[in-house]
């Protein structure tokens, strides 16, 4: 997968800030790292599922995105959290 730009909303923005402590820098640089993708299910648009991608910041942090991927190759954010450590094991093995 190949993603050639972000999509941010101001209320992912907030609830990343507020809920998760995860600023959109970090996300973008996890992305911008080669992280590794997992369908998690069908858009409600044609072509425009929802994943997740694991990886890492260049703090360290483990992160988890979720987003659609859209057609134009940019991923819309829906949320981002740190990896669990179920994630955290399954993107250490891959």
């Amino acid at each position: 997968m190949n993603i050639e730009g972000v999509i941010w909303t101001r209320n992912v923005v907030e609830k990343l800030a507020v809920k998760h402590h995860v600023e959109p820098f970090e996300v973008e640089e996890m992305l911008a790292e080669k992280p590794r993708f997992r369908f998690v299910e069908k858009g409600e648009r044609k072509d425009e599922d929802v994943y997740l991608a694991l990886g890492q910041a260049s703090s360290g942090r483990y992160l988890v995105a979720y987003f659609i991927y859209k057609k134009t190759k940019e991923a819309l954010i829906l949320s981002a959290r740190d990896m669990a450590d179920k994630e955290r094991k399954w993107y250490g093995r891959k």
